[in-house]
């Protein structure tokens, strides 16, 4: 089965495609797949711009005839006493070209007065599936944390160096154990189980 990720992040692509890598699913970017695409994400949650994203795609797909699965995600961090922010404005929340470095800045500064204890946060994921015959799936993960008073470890993304979980930042915790408890883990374990079950 092939599968279009609706995005051209690289580092989304290589987690969902290490998560994948044990099924018969072949995972394309949708620069691979021959779609050049930007959704404007105006959606206020992350289910209306996952959805936003992989219709895109999928408008694409129908007008050159190309059958397959599209898949979309929009994902962030939620900070409990920051009212929920940055959201789903996770990406841009420094500003619209913002390194993951400027982003990290933004969010300690926030939280430079939080005390330990009331520094929770989450990792949110909605994925948008849409099957060959154009139906749509909503499949949603979560995993718990608190916000690190300071950047740890090497390994990830975002605002991984900061997002404490169990003892570690999950920018020390190897890829393999990150991606078999993130939200984007939970999230397409639920896809994966549908797209199985259809291929039967």
């Amino acid at each position: 089965m092939k599968l279009v990720l609706a995005t051209n992040n690289k580092n989304k692509l290589r987690e969902i495609r290490e998560m994948l890598a044990d099924t018969q699913i072949e995972v394309l970017s949708q620069k691979e797949a021959g779609f050049d695409a930007d959704a404007d994400e105006t959606g206020s949650t992350f289910a209306e711009n996952a959805a936003i994203k992989a219709r895109c795609i999928r408008n694409m797909a129908e007008e050159t005839g190309i059958s397959c699965c599209i898949l979309a995600d929009d994902s962030g961090l939620s900070v409990d006493a920051l009212g929920g922010a940055p959201g789903v404005y996770s990406a841009r929340w420094a500003g619209e070209h913002a390194s993951d470095a400027d982003l990290i800045a933004k969010l300690l500064h926030e939280m430079r007065e939080i005390p330990d204890g009331r520094r929770g946060a989450h990792f949110a994921c909605v994925m948008c599936l849409i099957t060959p015959d154009g139906e749509e799936h909503l499949f949603s993960g979560k995993v718990e944390g608190e916000i690190l008073h300071e950047i740890r470890g090497e390994n990830g993304f975002g605002y991984d160096p900061v997002f404490g979980y169990h003892g570690r930042s999950f920018a020390e915790i190897p890829a393999e154990e990150k991606n078999a408890v993130s939200h984007r883990h939970n999230a397409l374990v639920q896809v994966t189980a549908f797209l199985k079950q259809s291929m039967k």
